[in-house]
């Protein structure tokens, strides 16, 4: 008798439970929403954050709370993701280098971006400019080989820091081109844009965002971009693929995570969200006249792009034996 007595408890408890899962899930989100960003305010990672964060808010019909989480290459905030309770009530922007480069880079990463992170939906993904002073003697990717092959180790690039797409994008180019060029991070990518406009480095792979209005108005001159064609902002500037580097493409992108174990019915949800916020004109011009690809799909076509970025770029930290400073 006790046995039974025990057993329609166990049974009522977890119905109870199971009622309960399914209850929140069914309306799910009543109440505000934290949304991570693992950058500093201001940049270009926490204005599109805010963007997404904004438009999501109306759609799901609740407040959504942006809170910056920057430092460590952007570990720092990726980590606290991954740490947080998977009840769709904590989710935040996954970028590039955190999700797919910072695991081979940094031995003491203490999340797995394809273990502990559950994707969304890619957001968006934009290549990289090769820009160089408008006073600068290169005119060409190949003045630039040429120059790097006859006195190797003296040429100079920029970057916004260890790890990101700015570096990576140099990386690539002189495993590719067989030359050997000095890395100077920066805070920052805009300060070491400035930098580069002052005359006091070679080169530097900058975003789209941040090199065209620099490019028009002929503050810097731009030689290779790292998509496979053209892009329409710059049609006149050729792709490495063009000029006979077709391994260099490089993509910057982020998109929505949450942590792992979030219920598959949440992940849904927010998939059809955002993949609606994507759909606003206004929020599709802005990201088309910075020179990005506009995201969207499924959880699993986003988690297939970070499978496939971070075998591509383990592999070009590891053949650059590239080192945090």
């Amino acid at each position: 008798m006790r046995f039974i007595q025990k057993l329609s408890i166990c049974v009522f408890s977890l119905s109870t439970t199971f009622f309960s899962i399914a209850f929140s899930q069914s309306t799910y989100p009543n109440k505000p929403i934290n949304f991570i960003v693992p950058y500093g305010a201001g940049g270009s990672a926490d204005s599109r954050s805010r963007q997404i964060a904004q438009k999501l808010s109306v759609l799901l019909k609740q407040p959504i709370v942006v809170d910056n989480k920057p430092g460590a290459g952007g570990n720092i905030g990726t980590e606290f993701i991954a740490r947080a309770a998977p009840d769709g009530y904590t989710i935040g922007m996954g970028n590039f280098a955190p999700m797919a480069v910072n695991k081979t880079l940094f031995g003491n990463l203490r999340y797995d971006p394809e273990i502990d992170l559950s994707p969304i939906i890619l957001i968006e993904k934009g290549p990289l400019v090769l820009v160089v002073n408008p006073n600068s003697p290169y005119k060409t990717i190949n003045d630039i080989v040429a120059a790097a092959k006859a006195k190797p180790g003296v040429l100079t690039f920029s970057s916004g820091g260890i790890g990101g797409s700015h570096q990576l994008s140099a990386e690539l180019f002189e495993l590719n081109a067989g030359i050997n060029m000095i890395h100077v991070p920066y805070k920052s990518g805009s300060a070491a844009l400035t930098d580069l406009m002052a005359g006091n480095v070679d080169l530097m792979f900058d975003q789209m965002y941040s090199a065209v209005p620099s490019i028009k108005a002929d503050k810097i001159r731009p030689l290779a971009i790292t998509s496979k064609k053209r892009s329409p902002l710059l049609p006149n500037v050729p792709s490495f693929a063009e000029l006979g580097y077709p391994k260099v493409e490089v993509l910057n992108w982020q998109g929505l995570i949450a942590p792992k174990g979030t219920p598959k019915a949440i992940i849904d949800r927010l998939n059809a969200a955002a993949n609606e916020a994507l759909k606003d004109p206004a929020l599709r011009e802005l990201m088309l006249s910075q020179g990005n690809e506009i995201g969207g799909g499924s959880p699993a076509e986003f988690a297939a792009l970070i499978k496939s970025e971070s075998a591509k770029w383990s592999a070009v930290v590891r053949t650059a034996n590239m080192k945090p400073e």
